[in-house]
């Protein structure tokens, strides 16, 4: 089938060479002449496991392929994916200009029916505002073409989205005709083989399921970290009291790992997407707004531990930082507990030498050049004459270090874990004075 997916970022870009490597004609379209540009000659705009290779095969057997070129894109495909990005706008909700001119794209240029299908993450109704778009700009050029609006939202996870996007775990379509939804299950058909995880509804639960699923995984994190700051106060273990819940099928143990906060692209901005949208239809969704909130409180939890340990005397001190990205395996530092806690850094007086295997190139494009930022090829060089060290991301390289030869590089043995990715009693052994995040044996040295 012959697909045309506007947008190569995350998700139109993953989505667009998964098509292609189960045989559809795909044609990834964007604006960026760099970007298309790159992809063009093999490069990657992301760095996301896997995907350079699934892009190059495909783009060599010609069934991927890239262009600027709008009109060629409306003419390509019969199933017109809109997987453009929807920013949090001033007041927390989604900005859908980017969705709805591509609407306006694909109706001032389409000549034969098309199946325009919702990818991006948007609020509920906005399939709405696509279909009257589309109605609008073919009024005004007095033709009368069919067209369909689907509702598919994505469901990848950064870091693991090649695998969630071809061995998904639901393929979720809101649309509002049986037609349609025939040919929304022959498109995704190679990846029903095993066992049909198509869920047909109508478009409007459609778009909230996504909302909800996001919402649901970002609660989850944020009732964890409440515990680990409880834990803390409490003099127990957040570690064991994970292992403890996480053992009960019905809570399961994905998404209760307590930390420095999470960030991305995605649980921020949906969060705040469906407050606003909540408060659009009269209704107060409290725990949505507490979430915010928890969110917010966690990200300054570091800066909190490091200001404690040093009376809040920070001025001229050197703190070693593991890990930029928001999560291990991409190099997105979207909204990245890393950021709050190097910006409050620097506005104490403190520099910082950062090492991550994937996120440097990112930093040095979102910050530049400064004089407290040291951004170094490795994590021992990262160390090397810091006055502590600080983890906000649990890339694999971090978890098993060589604790000699940190306390050697370090000026003072001390390590503020921001992802638990050490034990207590085992740091203590060591020499390490050793703040973790709602580890109560942690909190002695402050105590």
């Amino acid at each position: 089938m012959k697909v045309t997916v506007f947008g190569t970022g995350y998700v139109g870009l993953v989505q667009g060479a998964v098509f292609a490597d189960v045989g559809h004609r795909v044609l990834c379209v964007d604006i960026d002449e760099k970007k298309i540009a790159g992809l063009q000659r093999g490069e990657m705009p992301i760095f996301e496991p896997g995907l350079s290779a699934l892009v190059e095969r495909n783009r060599q057997a010609g069934r991927l392929s890239f262009t600027t070129d709008a009109l060629q894109g409306v003419a390509h495909g019969q199933y017109q994916f809109i997987a453009v990005g929807t920013p949090p706008d001033e007041d927390g909700s989604a900005d859908l200009k980017y969705v709805l001119e591509v609407a306006k794209t694909i109706a001032t240029h389409m000549t034969e029916r098309k199946v325009i299908v919702d990818k991006s993450t948007v609020p509920v109704g906005t399939a709405d505002q696509v279909r009257a778009t589309i109605n609008h700009h073919l009024q005004a050029r007095d033709a009368s073409i069919p067209f369909d609006v689907v509702s598919n939202p994505e469901f990848l996870k950064e870091g693991a989205a090649i695998a969630d996007c071809a061995k998904p775990d639901r393929i979720v379509i809101g649309c509002d005709n049986h037609a349609v939804a025939d040919e929304m299950r022959e498109l995704y058909a190679p990846f029903n083989r095993n066992h049909e995880r198509t869920i047909i509804m109508d478009v409007r639960s459609a778009e909230l399921t996504k909302y909800a699923a996001n919402c649901l995984l970002a609660t989850k994190i944020s009732f964890m970290n409440e515990i680990a700051n409880l834990a803390e106060r409490l003099g127990a273990d957040v570690e064991s009291v994970r292992k403890g819940i996480g053992s009960d099928p019905r809570i399961g143990y994905d998404f209760i790992y307590p930390g420095c906060g999470y960030g991305g692209s995605c649980f921020p901005k949906d969060v705040q997407a469906l407050v606003k949208t909540s408060e659009e239809v009269g209704y107060e969704a409290q725990l949505l707004q507490e979430d915010e909130n928890v969110k917010l409180r966690q990200k300054s939890i570091l800066s909190d531990k490091i200001a404690l340990h040093y009376q809040g005397e920070l001025q001229g001190k050197t703190f070693a930082l593991w890990g930029l990205a928001f999560k291990p395996n991409t190099d997105d530092m979207r909204a990245a507990p890393a950021r709050v806690l190097m910006e409050y850094l620097w506005s104490q007086g403190a520099k910082v030498q950062a090492f991550d295997p994937e996120a440097m190139a990112e930093c040095q494009r979102i910050y530049g050049d400064r004089p407290d930022l040291k951004l170094l090829p490795n994590k021992e060089d990262a160390v090397a004459g810091a006055d502590a060290l600080v983890i906000c991301t649990e890339w694999q390289p971090f978890r098993a270090p060589d604790f000699d030869a940190l306390k050697d590089l370090l000026e003072q043995p001390i390590i503020f874990d921001g992802r638990n990715l050490y034990s207590p009693s085992a740091m203590k052994r060591q020499g390490f004075q050793y703040y973790g995040i709602g580890r109560g044996e942690s909190l002695t040295a402050i105590r």
